[in-house]
């Protein structure tokens, strides 16, 4: 089933807290039917890859085979991941996310960008979801975040505004109370504020600031995207390279 097609079928969803392994599995099998649909579904290996790579990922991870086949074997369960055979008889796996967690595809887009990286701010969240699917700025993303809220599927850890970090709510329940300690338990629920006034020639530093340091953010979020470029060229090459191999050994070359 392509990626297009699973969002036709969105049945009540089903969702409920994962572990990190989980989690982090069920975020690459999202961002790769996105990024690279023609080398998905995912094979074993694959999966690990994903899950193990440098660029787009907090924590870092060295997860082995093991671990991955345990966590699709638990989410197969939970009805959030299917398995397949694909070409060759290569048992391949893909994600079920868009029924089980009851989103439309950008919706899925802003959740895969949780899992696979957890607490950030909307600007972070805007620029990385962006490579997965349109979200030209922080005012369209904005309605989405307050549709996975209203789903029960994304957490304020700050107050609303500028600056204000969210996170996914597919964590254990020891790990979100952990979690909000660190963000200093703010109080979330508060309306949004009113439009801030013009500012005066005392508060123009500050905004500069915060426009710095979200232009830091939009550079190191372009870093990400070309670091995991260079990665999936460096994996393409080195496949190539050991399938010439092959052939030159069949042919006695």
């Amino acid at each position: 089933m392509s990626d297009q097609q699973a969002t036709e079928q969105k049945p009540g969803p089903r969702w409920r807290p994962l572990e990190k392994n989980q989690r982090r599995v069920a975020g690459v099998l999202v961002e790769k039917a996105k990024t690279t649909p023609e080398n998905y579904p995912l094979s074993l290996n694959s999966l690990i890859n994903g899950c193990n790579q440098k660029s787009n990922r907090f924590p870092q991870t060295q997860l082995d085979e093991s671990h991955v086949e345990d966590a699709l074997e638990q989410l197969r369960a939970l009805g959030a991941v299917a398995q397949i055979e694909g070409d060759g008889r290569v048992v391949k796996y893909r994600h079920l996310l868009y029924e089980w967690l009851g989103v439309d595809k950008t919706e899925l887009a802003v959740m895969a960008e949780l899992l696979l990286r957890g607490a950030q701010t909307l600007g972070e969240l805007r620029g990385r979801a962006a490579r997965m699917e349109a979200i030209k700025d922080i005012g369209q993303l904005q309605p989405i975040v307050d549709s996975l809220r209203q789903k029960g599927l994304i957490v304020l850890l700050t107050p609303p505004g500028r600056g204000c970090v969210v996170t996914h709510a597919l964590y254990q329940a020891p790990e979100l109370a952990k979690l909000r300690a660190e963000f200093g338990n703010a109080p979330t629920d508060v309306s949004r504020p009113a439009p801030a006034p013009a500012p005066t020639q005392h508060q123009a530093q500050p905004r500069q600031n915060q426009e710095a340091t979200q232009l830091r953010e939009e550079v190191d979020i372009l870093r990400n995207q070309l670091a995991e470029l260079r990665e999936q060229f460096e994996t393409e090459t080195s496949k190539l390279r050991s399938e010439l191999q092959e052939l030159n050994r069949q042919l006695g070359i």
